[in-house]
């Protein structure tokens, strides 16, 4: 069974860097794709990048500027980087597995961030 799980800081300030972390078991990280997702309050989900088998990144244009997505193969991990943070990246953030198809399949449980001072 695949497992994902995510952790990180709960509380930002806002211009700081959030460093958030996916930690995988039951898979090995260089055998899929796997992305970041967001939900902020009364909004929908958010896209943010996908890191792929071969360690290409994709980036939604309307976080490209600021995101950065990494992984560690010896380790199962993939990392996510956001900058400049302001409120409105105050969020729930998860970490998923992206199929060929467009599916994401398994997802971690998510963890909340808030930006404030």
């Amino acid at each position: 069974q695949v497992q994902l799980q995510e952790s990180g800081p709960g509380l930002v300030k806002p211009s700081q860097t959030l460093s958030l972390t996916c930690t995988v078991s039951g898979d090995s990280i260089a055998s899929y794709a796997w992305t970041w997702i967001r939900q902020s309050p009364g909004k929908g989900l958010e896209w943010i990048g996908v890191i792929s088998r071969d360690g290409n990144v994709y980036y939604n244009s309307s976080l490209e500027s600021r995101a950065s997505i990494s992984r560690d193969t010896s380790k199962d991990q993939f990392f996510l980087q956001l900058s400049a943070l302001t409120p409105e990246d105050t969020a729930v953030y998860y970490c998923a597995r992206w199929l060929e198809s467009g599916q994401f399949d398994f997802w971690g449980q998510g963890t909340q961030v808030a930006v404030s001072s």
